[in-house]
């Protein structure tokens, strides 16, 4: 099993994340994005639209990092990363698409601005960041975990860029259920850590 990735990737890094929590053997192929790898030829026959992850799993190939996770725990995962009643599916994909959408949209955007130095207002995505932030912190308010009472792939979804918001000066000091449920997530077995980088308010 390879997965394709870049290390400063918040994408790559949730399906890293959940490849070490399964406890799965896996090589790390990097992808050197400065030097646009993800571009090449060779790269856009594992995936036309170039872009990290990519999960190669004995001829099967699985581009884009939430529909890695559904691969995962679908093939290797214990029934409780993706629940199969139709209440707890729902709920896992609502946090899916909010970790494609809001998350992509707001924190991920504030760090990227900051990371690359991009000559971009980031006021804009740092008030998404904030709102979805918001509405992640109240949904967490009495609950362990984002889509029910053990973690799921949500958890895995959501976690990277919410944990690297403060490098796209976002402060996540306001949101109490969140840094509870960061310290969750960073205490399952075989967490894999996800890259610090010295810019916004972490540096």
């Amino acid at each position: 099993m390879k997965l394709y990735y870049h290390p400063i990737s918040g994408h790559a890094h949730r399906a890293h994340l959940f490849l070490s929590l399964l406890g799965l053997d896996f090589e790390l192929v990097e992808v050197d994005l400065m030097k646009a790898e993800q571009k090449t030829d060779a790269f856009l026959k594992l995936n036309p639209f170039g872009q990290v992850p990519v999960l190669e799993d004995e001829g099967i190939v699985v581009a884009d990092s939430n529909a890695i996770l559904v691969y995962l725990a679908s093939r290797y995962g214990d029934p409780s990363w993706l629940p199969k009643d139709p209440v707890g599916a729902a709920m896992v994909q609502r946090w899916l698409s909010v970790a494609a959408g809001e998350i992509a949209s707001g924190p991920a955007t504030a760090r990227i601005i900051n990371l690359f130095k991009k000559p971009v207002d980031p006021a804009d995505a740092i008030a998404r960041a904030h709102r979805i932030l918001g509405l992640v912190d109240g949904s967490l308010v009495g609950k362990q975990w984002i889509a029910g009472g053990q973690p799921t792939i949500a958890d895995i979804a959501l976690y990277s860029y919410i944990a690297r918001a403060p490098e796209g000066n976002v402060d996540l000091a306001p949101y109490a259920s969140i840094t509870a449920w960061l310290a969750r997530v960073e205490a399952l077995p075989r967490f894999q850590p996800f890259i610090k980088s010295p810019v916004g308010l972490a540096a």
